[in-house]
């Protein structure tokens, strides 16, 4: 294992520690409304949906460099179905769960939902790029999708 390799880990780990910590800001800074955001933060929304965004892109990542790891599946663009897959199955897990939440409260903030998840689509994208570039280096096939070292 290449020192450098092991630094590339730790540095996606603490950039996705550092995502989770400042959530509330980094949602925030691309899109807030009033009343949906506070009840975002009231209902606990910001811890559960940034959690899920974080599964949701690792996992997919460890399953495309471990699991699937074929020869047949090492190009850029499967690399690219992943991550349109992340794109898709973190929001709409996402947006599930705030619709359960506000329903349950007698909320009505679909739009606003709408949005939020689509602000959800690029950060589950920004952290699967993070997870693929820190766990692609012990990938026996894939190690070079998508891009060569």
């Amino acid at each position: 294992m290449k020192k450098q390799h092991l630094i590339y880990l730790i540095a996606g780990i603490v950039l996705t520690v550092l995502f989770y910590v400042m959530r509330v800001n980094a949602y925030e800074a691309v899109y807030a409304v009033s009343g949906f955001s506070d009840q975002l933060y009231n209902l606990g929304l910001y811890e559960t949906i940034p959690l899920i965004t974080i599964a949701v892109a690792w996992a997919m990542a460890g399953i495309y460099y471990y699991a699937i790891n074929s020869v047949r599946f090492d190009r850029w663009y499967h690399w690219l179905v992943m991550l349109a897959l992340v794109v898709l199955i973190a929001p709409i897990a996402g947006y599930a769960i705030n619709s359960h939440v506000f329903d349950e409260n007698g909320l009505s903030y679909a739009t606003e939902s709408l949005t939020f998840e689509m602000v959800n689509m690029m950060w589950a994208a920004v952290l699967f790029v993070v997870a693929s570039f820190s766990m692609r280096w012990w990938s026996t096939n894939c190690r070079h999708t998508p891009i060569p070292q």
